[in-house]
């Protein structure tokens, strides 16, 4: 017998767009649409709130053009790679913290090697081991056929490979089947100012060469995005980034003998993972639709791109670092939804300097989690045909192919990052950035939107670093920046402005004994200036500003006294009623009276307010960063 069908839809209206809208502008009691239900991408691309209708066809699992992942099965068979990145400038410290990752649930290692040091600058920037002995160092009691690594050392990529090759060897690996991830990556090394553009090429590239035959299970090259992205990239331009430099390194290889064919399946590339989960599970689909169509062009349609993801370093705060959990777990789901082979999460303190074992027990554990208890791997591509995220990556991969042969159309990415004009772009969309989150568009939870000024540090490891200074001076000989370099790329936090802010304030604290303060004057009933006292306190707050509020203010008298009291110099009026402002001019010509050298108000600016003193307003959408850089500025100068 068959399986009776039971039309569920049977007797309801057929629901289309239009009846929807209808219900929408119902509920939104005339408010726009546009601006309360649409947002916009930094690349411009619309994002509705609803998404109806077939998605255009994904393709299948493992076959061209890849949109659903290289490899028919998906994750299904062994989960995902779960990687650790390691930059303790100590070997013996970063060896310790290694092993107990890998004896804890990470499957690979990324293993990050000090080239800033190297460089001539006075601080490492990841682990102090220069030739073979160090890396033995910091990789003793590893099983590196078990536990493959990944290197990362942008400017001494190459010095570092043959030190890795000649442990390897050293240690009796058999090369024939041996595997990990040489990380050579000249064209990140300039655009982050660590290498000379003129120079950088061709030694990686000829190392690549020398070991594709004897190493066929070595990856050589690799193309991370990421540096873009922590310097402000947008989607588009951190995809057409990656695109651009791994088309550069196939026609480089080519010219040097390693054909498109054999070389591609020895590139990886990486790509941020941050806190937007579906324009990050578009970003990955639009990244591997964007190279196969490259890899057609080099008649070899059936290679798919390799892709890993690394949490987005810009993403992270100093401040609240524990909410870090919450983005980083968000940005490896969505890499691990968008077809990752292997993910990178930072440790939640990672902002703060050096990560302590609880930061990289969480990372690690978090995709553990992932895996094992929530099962993400057991489902091939579950984004696939959805309608929201098929037209998403479609509209990124449209916005970023121009974008691509813009770049090609100066010569490729060598050349575009040699004329800056890759930097001058990301620049462009950093500072339309800066200002969103200036107005707090998108909020920073534990930083621009409810801070706690009261947080208490994470505990700090001191770390004696001179000893191993010196040993790595001797060890490096010669130390001095690359000739030449481009304009570098800065990678950049989102919190940095209020966490700047934040930092002064912690400053005048210790020096002082307090904090900048604002006087509040409530003003009204409780039900008038409840709300906006407690928006004001915390908009303050995301600028280092405490508050001092005063009960409810009955007379003008009353609210010179209180204020003064204070012993503040800056007062913001709340519950002012807008229907009748001139009855808080008594207040404020008070106050103002009492001393106070800036007058604030609560809510939309008010040209009636300010002709009875009122400077500046706090607001939903007002610059709050700006205000409290204002504040501060009169706080610290009265106090001079």
């Amino acid at each position: 017998m068959g399986e009776a069908v039971f039309p569920l839809a049977e007797g309801f209206p057929v629901a289309d767009r239009a009846a929807w809208l209808s219900l929408v502008e119902k509920t939104l009691k005339g408010a726009s649409y546009e601006a309360t239900l649409v947002s916009h991408t930094a690349d411009g691309i619309r994002i509705e709130p609803l998404y109806s209708g077939a998605a255009a066809d994904p393709g299948v699992p493992g076959l061209p053009p890849f949109l659903r992942g290289a490899d028919a099965a998906g994750r299904v068979r062994a989960g995902w790679d779960v990687r650790q990145l390691h930059d303790h400038p100590d070997p013996a410290a970063a060896n310790r913290a290694i092993l107990e990752d890998l004896r804890h649930g990470v499957t690979s290692i990324a293993l990050r090697l000090d080239t800033a040091f190297a460089l001539g600058e006075e601080e490492p920037d990841g682990v102090l081991a220069c030739d073979a002995a160090g890396l033995d160092r910091a990789l003793a009691g590893v099983l590196l056929d078990l536990a493959p690594v990944q290197l990362v050392a942008p400017g001494r990529d190459v010095p570092v490979a043959e030190a890795f090759l000649e442990l390897v060897a050293r240690r009796g690996h058999d090369r024939a089947t041996f595997q990990a991830d040489l990380g050579l990556d000249p064209i990140a090394a300039v655009a982050l100012g660590r290498a000379n553009p003129e120079h950088a090429l061709l030694p990686a590239l000829a190392l690549a060469r020398r070991v594709a035959l004897d190493w066929p299970e070595l990856n050589l090259l690799r193309v991370d995005a990421e540096p873009y992205h922590a310097a402000g990239a947008s989607e588009a331009q951190e995809l057409a980034a990656a695109i651009a430099t791994g088309i550069q390194y196939l026609r480089e290889g080519e010219n040097l003998g390693l054909d498109p064919e054999s070389l591609a399946p020895r590139l990886r590339f990486i790509l941020a993972a941050d806190a937007d989960i579906f324009l990050t599970i578009a970003k990955c689909r639009a990244a591997r639709r964007l190279w196969a169509g490259v890899m057609a062009a080099c008649g070899a349609p059936d290679l798919p791109m390799r892709l890993d993801v690394r949490s987005a370093s810009r993403m992270l705060t100093r401040r609240d670092p524990h909410v870090n959990m919450l983005r980083t777990t968000a940005a490896c789901f969505a890499g691990v939804i968008g077809g990752a082979e292997a993910v990178t999460i930072s440790p939640f303190d990672a902002a703060g300097g050096e990560s302590g074992r609880l930061g990289r027990r969480i990372a690690r554990n978090v995709q553990r989690i992932l895996m094992e208890e929530s099962s993400l791997h057991r489902v091939i591509d579950p984004a696939g045909g959805s309608t929201y995220v098929e037209t998403l990556s479609q509209e990124l991969a449209a916005k970023a192919w121009p974008l691509v042969q813009a770049i090609e159309g100066e010569g490729g990415m060598l050349a575009s990052l040699r004329q800056g004009i890759v930097q001058d772009a990301i620049a462009g969309v950093w500072l339309a950035r800066l200002d969103d989150l200036a107005h707090r568009r998108p909020a920073i939870t534990g930083v621009s939107s409810f801070p706690d000024l009261a947080e208490a540090p994470l505990p700090e490891e001191p770390l004696e670093l001179e000893p191993l200074l010196a040993a790595a001076a001797r060890a490096l000989g010669e130390r001095r920046p690359p000739e030449r370099p481009v304009a570098a790329l800065r990678p950049m936090r989102l919190a940095e402005g209020f966490e700047r802010l934040r930092d002064l304030s912690d400053l005048a604290l210790d020096e002082h004994g307090s904090r900048p303060a604002v006087f509040i004057a409530t003003l009204g009933p409780l039900a008038r200036h409840a709300g906006e006292a407690a928006f004001v306190e915390a908009a303050l707050a995301a600028g280092g500003i405490a508050s001092v509020t005063s009960p409810p203010l009955e007379s003008a008298a009353a609210a010179a006294e209180a204020f003064a009291a204070s012993g503040l110099k800056i007062a913001c009026l709340c519950g002012v009623d807008r229907k009748a402002p001139d009855a808080a001019k008594p207040v404020a010509a008070a106050l103002l009276v009492a001393g106070a050298v800036a007058l604030y108000a609560a809510g939309r600016p008010d040209p009636a307010l300010r002709a009875i003193g009122v400077d500046g307003f706090v607001h939903e959408g007002a610059n709050i960063l700006g205000l409290a850089e204002d504040i501060q500025s009169l706080v610290m100068g009265e106090a001079a």
